[in-house]
């Protein structure tokens, strides 16, 4: 935890502030109360599986409005239309950003997404704290983030088991070795690997290839970032990895639906 990147750091030490001022408008145990606003979570995991027992791509189609680095990616920016678009050609769940200094996202975003879609969500955000887990339960989120280069184990392992006994499914992304190892350590089906290197930014498909040595059949990798053209695609796929995790080539596409389609030869 010591290494945490400069832009990392600065975007936990903000979650931090953020946490703490929501807490003294809406408590932990508010939002529980909550939770029925909702059906159960729609099974994120199971949705991946069954795209890749089909055998197709199973691709978590991201709503993502701007990024730290690049800006605003979209505008305008409508989440229930990008989610549409993305049901009709073949993603099998969703990623929204809710994080709102960082990414310019908000939690509504991921509702209208959902409400407008029958395929489950993910909240990607940088979680820290059980209170934003139940934030998330709360927006109907079906699944959660949880990145190892942003917590401890034992905070990890705790969040991970709060999220499960809310019914939420969880995808652990890692960075390198060492990270993965950690999150080998927890009972998780899901594990995404994060091609960007968060000191340099530079992205490399080859993170996910070395990285999947380390991992057993039973557990399903993502991979994330640096998917842009159908090569890329083929190359996971010729490496057994079959569950993409991509935002900014859609993002800048006319029809993000169809820039899916297009890519994973999906309909």
């Amino acid at each position: 935890m010591s290494n945490t990147p400069t832009i990392l750091k600065k975007i936990l030490d903000r979650k931090v502030e953020e946490v703490a001022a929501r807490r003294k408008v809406k408590s932990l145990k508010d939002f529980e109360q909550e939770f029925d606003r909702y059906e159960a979570p729609r099974g994120f995991t199971t949705a991946i599986e069954a795209k890749i027992a089909q055998q197709h791509s199973a691709v978590i189609a991201e709503i993502k409005k701007a990024s730290p680095s690049k800006g605003v990616i979209r505008d305008p920016f409508i989440p229930q239309d990008i989610a549409i678009s993305y049901e009709k050609h073949g993603a099998a769940c969703l990623s929204v950003l809710t994080d709102a200094d960082f990414f310019q996202g908000h939690e509504d975003y991921l509702i209208q997404a959902r409400e407008n879609v029958a395929l489950p969500v993910i909240r990607k955000d940088f979680l820290i704290d059980a209170y934003q887990v139940a934030e998330a339960r709360a927006i109907g989120a079906d699944c959660v983030l949880l990145i190892a280069s942003a917590l401890d184990q034992p905070k990890m392992i705790d969040l991970h088991a709060q999220a499960l006994e809310y019914g939420m499914d969880v995808l652990i992304e890692v960075h390198d070795d060492e990270e993965m190892s950690r999150a080998l350590a927890i009972d998780n089906k899901l594990i995404g690997v994060n091609n960007r290197n968060l000191h340099t930014f530079e992205v490399s498909l080859q993170t996910t290839i070395d990285l999947k040595q380390m991992v057993d059949q039973d557990r399903i990798l993502v991979t994330e970032s640096g998917i842009l053209a159908a090569e890329d695609v083929t190359l996971m796929r010729n490496h057994n990895i079959h569950a993409f995790l991509v935002g900014e080539s859609f993002m800048r596409a006319p029809q993000p639906g169809e820039m899916l389609a297009e890519l994973f030869g999906e309909s």
